[in-house]
This record gives structure tokens, C-alpha cells and sequence, in this order.
């Protein structure tokens, strides 16, 4: 098993390159989408998140919003530490919350959203690439995390 400082050391080292292989296609904005994807998948969306660890201490005071993650999950459960199933159970939970949270906003807004409107708007079509990237970041520092887990890279 890594440590966190050996974590964060293979996150700031690998997103580099994992950023440089999204510009090939996309550009600057892949190099940049690609580049922050892995680093907050790896310092903020981190499977350790199941436990009182570095990504658990970077959420400063919302720290406190992963607390329900942590009590359902034990610490490398199957769902917290899999491919693909992890980072899906991450990212839902943190949309639930935050949908949970901005739900009292939707009760003083006057103007309500269009979502109809929403989806029409070129924008999403035009940057689903980058969205797609956005996940594959977040995924691949999933994977990285799990590799290390497994002491791959460990001094043998």
C-alpha cells in the first residue's frame, strides 16, 4: 500500500504527460481539461476519500459532506476502490450533495432553468470532447491510485 505523500508524488509526476497526450487532439484545451482532471482526480476525487486522508483533509470544511461516503463504504471497498465503479460512485455522491444543497436556492430563484434550452445550446456539442476528457482524467488518476494500492511500483 502507498503512502499519500507517494500518491501525490506519482499524481504531480504523471498528469504532465497524461496532459500532453490530451493536447495531441484537443489542443491547449486538452492539454489543460486533461492536466486538472488528473490532478483533481487525484488529489480531490482520490478513492482514499473512504477514509480520514490527505484528499479527505484537502475539502478543508466540506470535508464534513464526504463523512455519509466514509460511514457507507469501508475503506477499500469494492465500490471506493474500483475501476470505473469508483469514480462513478464519487462523482454521484458529490452531485447528490450538491444537489441536495442547491436545492433551497431553486426555492428563492424567480427564474427557472430551461433545461430544453440548455441542451440546445451549441456549447455542449461542440465540448463534449472536453468533457469526455474531463472523466477520463479523473478515471486514470483512479487507476494510478489502484496500481499503487496493488505496490507496483514498490522498492522490491
Amino acid at each position: 500500500m502507498s503512502s499519500g505523500s507517494s500518491h501525490d508524488k506519482w499524481n504531480y509526476l504523471l498528469s504532465f504527460p497524461f496532459a500532453l497526450l490530451c493536447s495531441i487532439d484537443m489542443g491547449w484545451s486538452g492539454f489543460l481539461v486533461g492536466g486538472a482532471s488528473f490532478l483533481i482526480g487525484g488529489f480531490w476525487f482520490s478513492p482514499d476519500l473512504d477514509i480520514d486522508s490527505r484528499p479527505t483533509r484537502r475539502w478543508g470544511p466540506l470535508k464534513k459532506f464526504w463523512m455519509p461516503y466514509r460511514q457507507c463504504l469501508g475503506h477499500r471497498s469494492i465500490i471506493s476502490h474500483s475501476i470505473l465503479l469508483g469514480t462513478i460512485s464519487r462523482l454521484t455522491y458529490g452531485m447528490i450533495v450538491l444537489i441536495i444543497l442547491a436545492s433551497p436556492l431553486c426555492l428563492i430563484s424567480v427564474q427557472t432553468i430551461d433545461i430544453n434550452l440548455l441542451l440546445q445550446h451549441e456549447l455542449p456539442k461542440t465540448r463534449i470532447h472536453l468533457v469526455l476528457c474531463a472523466l477520463v482524467g479523473l478515471e486514470t488518476s483512479t487507476w494510478l491510485h489502484i496500481i499503487q494500492d496493488c505496490n507496483i511500483f514498490s522498492k522490491n
